[in-house]
Order: structure tokens, then C-alpha cells, then sequence
């Protein structure tokens, strides 16, 4: 009776280890489609969020160059300190770290840019504001 229990053994070995295997197979296969999958989502998001990101800077930008375009033509229709705030919107727009996308800064920044611009909308006395692209929701309720 030994012979059989230990090719019963032998069997139920091979048998782990045959699962074994398969498992470490499927988990190394797993990982480098998640690798993959992963890379090419962050990738998506990256160009989606810098193009965002882009968009808006290109706004407030826009919006400097023709205020500047303003007063280069009439010098006196803003205030002293209306110039001084648009001239430091333009710094905050081109001081924005695009080339660092890692910067821990970069959603401060952001949000300083969009205070200045509201700042001198208000100033203006015009309702200026940035919107993007709208959104799904936002075309549906147009829609109706």
C-alpha cells in the first residue's frame, strides 16, 4: 500500500503545483496588461488635463493681450492699479510651471490666476469668465 499512497502524493503534488504555476503565469500576464492598460489611461487623463489646463491658461493670456492692447491705444481708459493687476495676471500666466507637471504647486497657482482675473473682471464691471468646453449635463439642459 505505500507504493499507491505515494503516487497518490506525487499526484496531488503535481496537481499544486500545476495550480501553482498557472496562478504565477496568470498573475505575471495580469501585471503586464495592468502595466499597459495603466500607462495608456494616465497617458489619456494627461493630455486631457494638460489640454484643460492649456485651454484656460490660453484664455486668461488672451484676455491680457487685449487688455494690453487697450491701453497701448488709449493709455488713460484704465486706472494706475487697474494696469498693475493686469500686468500681474500676465506674470501669474506666464510664471504657471507647464514644463513641471509634478509642481505641488500647480492648483495654488491656478487658483491665484483665477482670483487676479476675477479681480479685474469685477473691476471692469464685465462678466467675464472662463467656462471651457461644456460638459454632457451642460449641453443637455441647453438642449431643453
Amino acid at each position: 500500500m505505500e507504493p499507491k499512497s505515494k503516487d497518490s502524493d506525487d499526484f496531488l503534488e503535481s496537481s499544486v503545483l500545476l495550480d501553482e504555476t498557472q496562478y504565477q503565469e496568470g498573475y505575471r500576464d495580469g501585471y503586464a496588461d495592468g502595466l499597459v492598460s495603466g500607462r495608456d489611461e494616465g497617458r489619456d487623463v494627461g493630455l486631457k488635463n494638460g489640454f484643460q489646463v492649456g485651454e484656460e491658461l490660453g484664455f486668461y493670456r488672451g484676455c491680457v493681450d487685449v487688455w494690453n492692447s487697450v491701453n497701448r491705444s488709449d493709455p488713460g481708459v484704465f486706472s494706475s492699479r487697474l494696469k498693475k493687476s493686469i500686468e500681474q495676471l500676465g506674470k501669474l500666466v506666464d510664471g504657471y510651471p507647464l514644463s513641471e507637471p509634478e509642481n505641488e504647486q500647480v492648483q495654488e497657482k491656478m487658483e491665484n490666476i483665477r482670483l487676479k482675473f476675477r479681480q479685474i473682471s469685477v473691476n471692469l464691471d464685465v462678466k467675464l469668465e472662463y467656462e471651457g468646453y461644456p460638459t454632457s449635463s451642460k449641453k443637455e439642459v441647453e438642449d431643453l
